[in-house]
């Protein structure tokens, strides 16, 4: 049970463990400090990146959408009872050249889930939060629904925002996943002709109709047939991708980007890479105004993920960990509170 009362304010956390079991802890705030929020948990989206912290101890969860219960004393724009949500980034200096150019994500003094104040995540009864890296929630987004956006919604949106993706231009995506399902819909909205790269044939039908135009499945193919060229290429999968084959059908020149995290280094062939002038562009998280962009865009289109809710409790997260683990979930597990 949480408290916020003169003697400070503690509440629930869910962390991982050396044994990479989920077990239940708590945190404490003396008060509210700056433009700190206190964010009421409603639900806590899942991603791969929580995986990698499971053995920690540390909060778990860089996902998540509530309601904001209590101001520190310098808020301005957000008031109690507002329905917002936050992500991966958590502060930043504000006064470098990156922070003044809106690349906060690459702020010296950049503060990223996993990397600083490791006791507060989305997997937890509340969170404190800078009122700065909250958004608050276009009527249009639920908070289930702007819980699954917040890490996936924002990096696939944040490529076709940051780096000028044109609607006339063909955009590829390998995996449809959790992020690439959102890749598909944001870029289809966006005005680009979709072209989806998955395993098997399983998913066509459900690409077809989230927006893709084009649809191959990838497994034991040594190479494309009548593939136009891709201008843009979103790899969304977490595994190593067959380089020749997907560099064979790049436009030139075109653009690559790596959206998830892989074991190993990234190995590419020069001459394809090289006579075709091609790029490998690197993103991380989205910077605030882009976050904004990407709601009002998400709810403008009625763009969303296709959810399994869990409860957000030990048994909950531990399920929704092993399904993921398991390639069972389809395509993004959201952890709910209980009312």
């Amino acid at each position: 049970m949480d408290s916020s009362s003169s003697k400070g304010i503690s509440f629930v956390i869910y962390k991982g463990s050396p044994d990479r079991r989920v077990v239940q802890g708590t945190t404490y705030r003396s008060q509210l400090n700056g433009d700190e929020v206190l964010i009421r948990i409603t639900h806590s989206s899942l991603c791969g990146t929580d995986e990698h912290y499971l053995n920690e101890d540390m909060c778990l969860g860089h996902e998540g959408a509530g309601v904001v219960q209590s101001l520190g004393p310098d808020v301005k724009t957000l008031k109690v009872g507002d329905n917002v949500a936050f992500g991966y980034q958590r502060s930043c200096c504000g006064s470098c050249a990156r922070c003044l150019e809106s690349l906060e994500m690459f702020c010296p003094e950049r503060g990223f889930y996993g990397f600083s104040e490791t006791d507060i995540g989305s997997m937890a009864s509340h969170i404190v939060f800078h009122e700065s890296f909250t958004y608050r929630l276009p009527p249009a987004i639920s908070n289930e629904a702007a819980s699954a956006l917040m890490c996936g919604g924002a990096t696939v949106f944040n490529v076709l925002d940051m780096f000028k993706v044109k609607p006339t231009e063909r955009v590829g995506i390998v995996g449809m996943g959790g992020l690439g399902h959102l890749a598909v819909q944001f870029a289809a909205k966006w005005g680009c002709q979709v072209v989806v790269f998955s395993g098997t044939e399983d998913k066509r039908e459900q690409a077809m109709q989230l927006g893709a135009a084009e649809f191959y499945a990838t497994k034991d193919l040594d190479h494309f047939e009548n593939v136009a060229p891709i201008d843009h290429l979103l790899v969304s999968t977490s595994m190593q991708i067959s380089w020749p084959l997907y560099l064979s059908i790049m436009a030139s020149p075109g653009t690559i980007y790596p959206l998830t995290l892989s074991d190993g280094d990234l190995k590419i062939q020069y001459m394809p890479f090289l006579m075709n002038g091609l790029r490998i562009q690197a993103s991380i998280v989205a910077p605030r105004v882009i976050y904004k962009r990407m709601l009002n865009f998400a709810a403008f289109h009625g763009i969303g993920a296709t959810v399994q809710l869990y409860k957000l409790d030990v048994a909950g997260i531990e399920q929704a960990m092993a399904d993921l683990r398991e390639g069972k979930t389809r395509f993004k597990g959201v952890l709910c509170a209980s009312e």
